[in-house]
Formats: C-alpha cells, structure tokens, sequence
C-alpha cells in the first residue's frame, strides 16, 4: 500500500506537473480533493490545482521539470521533498519574463485514498524566488 501511494504521487508529479497530461490529472484526482494550502481567494479543489500547473507555472517556465528528492510513506499519507524549475520565459505571477533559471524547492504531503489525491498539504520556496527576479 505504501509503495503504491508513493507511486501515484510520483505519476502526479511527472506526469501531472511537468507533462501536463489532463488525463491522468483526471485519474488521480478525488473528485472530493481538497488542496489544505491554496493561496488565500483560490479554490481548493481540483481545478485550482490543475490550474496552479496549467495556467501558472507550466507557460512561464520552459522546459518544466520535477526531481523527487525524497519520499516518505506512512499510513495513507506521502510526504515528497521536490523540486520545480525551469527557465523564467513568461510573466509568472506577475514578474515580467527575465530568462533566468528557476528552482522551485517543494515539500509537501499528500493523502492517497484508492489510488488518488484526496487531500494536499505543502510549503515551497515560490515566494522567494519571486521577490528573487524581481531584484535581479
């Protein structure tokens, strides 16, 4: 059981967050899926995470990429250490593009019921590497 949830936690973010592919976006997410750490005034549930992805991060970093550091498993619960990059081609969240490579550092914890994401919770470093390219 562990195992598996690692391995759909891992198809999420290969397939999911640097591929892209709606379908299995579909597949894994729980129709009931709340995401615990959307930003103030986003939806929690599974269209304001495909569109963190989709309409945020995926068009302003090219050649997105996800590396799993680490994965920890416990009950119905993964915990993935991650990082995001790419490099900064379009407007993210308000930065004009500056070509710049990008790392996002991730860190966050999913449970996993029946082979799909029903809760999220994360920190990441965005917020820095935002105020980072703005002084640049």
């Amino acid at each position: 059981m562990v195992k598996d949830a690692k391995e759909v936690v891992r198809r999420f973010n290969e397939e999911v967050i640097a591929g892209g592919d709606r379908a299995t976006f579909e597949a894994l997410m729980a129709p009931g899926f709340v995401n615990r750490s959307a930003p103030p005034g986003a939806t929690n549930g599974p269209e304001g995470m495909w569109n963190t992805f989709d309409t945020v991060l995926r068009p302003a970093l090219a050649g997105l990429k996800v590396v799993i550091h680490d994965q920890v498993a416990e009950g119905d619960k993964v915990t993935t250490r991650k990082t995001i990059s790419g490099i900064h081609v379009a407007a993210l969240l308000g930065v004009e593009a500056t070509g710049k490579a990008v790392n996002i550092d991730v860190i966050d914890i999913v449970r996993v019921e029946d082979g799909r994401y029903v809760e999220h919770w994360g920190v990441n470093t965005l917020s820095s590497v935002l105020a980072s390219l703005r002084h640049d």
